[in-house]
């Protein structure tokens, strides 16, 4: 039996983007943040045999091809840079482009990612059934996880939910059995680090 991280991936670095745009004024560079660094200092004195960032998979969009591509680009510097830190990465679901009204009227294309949380789900519940799981840490603010982490509740899987300070999930609180929130000034000591 192992002790998992699992991390939607989008959501934690949406949260620390805006730690860092708020506190320096400036977009930090996900291809050379320290996650490792964090992660071993919020999590300080937890063994974790595995630990899994999710992603939804990026395509090309017809309308936004430049964008599109940028963002691959992106993407794919962030996964080699997360595997070299020792993370797993697993790209499910999609990102999808779909277009929506602005208050004034104006039509905008949005994009959402879809089917992450699905399958951080299906893997938690996986492992718990297979009798491979002992600790599920979930790094992710995400309420659509809530039925998922309450089966292993059922399932007597230790449940630890890992979120952000400025932003904590009251329902991720309540249905886990232990809550660790990463301060602004831990996400901000790992901003320019380079790696061992």
């Amino acid at each position: 039996m192992k002790n998992i991280l699992f991390i939607d991936g989008r959501n934690f670095i949406t949260s620390i983007d805006y730690i860092v745009n708020s506190n320096i004024s400036r977009k930090a560079d996900f291809s050379i943040y320290d996650f490792k660094g964090l992660l071993e200092k919020v999590l300080n004195g937890i063994e974790i045999d595995r630990k899994v960032f999710y992603f939804g998979q990026l395509t090309r969009h017809s309308e936004t091809l430049e964008k599109s591509e940028r963002l691959i680009e992106e993407q794919r510097k962030l996964k080699t840079h997360l595997e070299n830190q020792g993370f797993e990465v697993i790209l499910a679901g999609r990102v999808r482009g779909h277009i929506e009204k602005c208050l004034m009227g104006h039509e905008t294309l949005t994009f959402k990612e879809k089917g992450v949380d699905v399958k951080i789900a299906v893997d938690m519940i996986t492992l718990a059934c297979n009798g491979e799981l002992k600790l599920a840490i979930i790094g992710s603010s995400d309420s659509d996880l809530q039925p998922a982490i309450q089966e292993l509740t059922k399932r007597n899987i230790e449940r630890i939910y890992l979120g952000f300070e400025q932003s904590p999930n009251k329902g991720l609180t309540f249905t886990t059995n232990r809550t660790i929130l990463i301060r602004n000034s831990e996400v901000l000591e790992f901003i320019g680090k380079t790696l061992v």
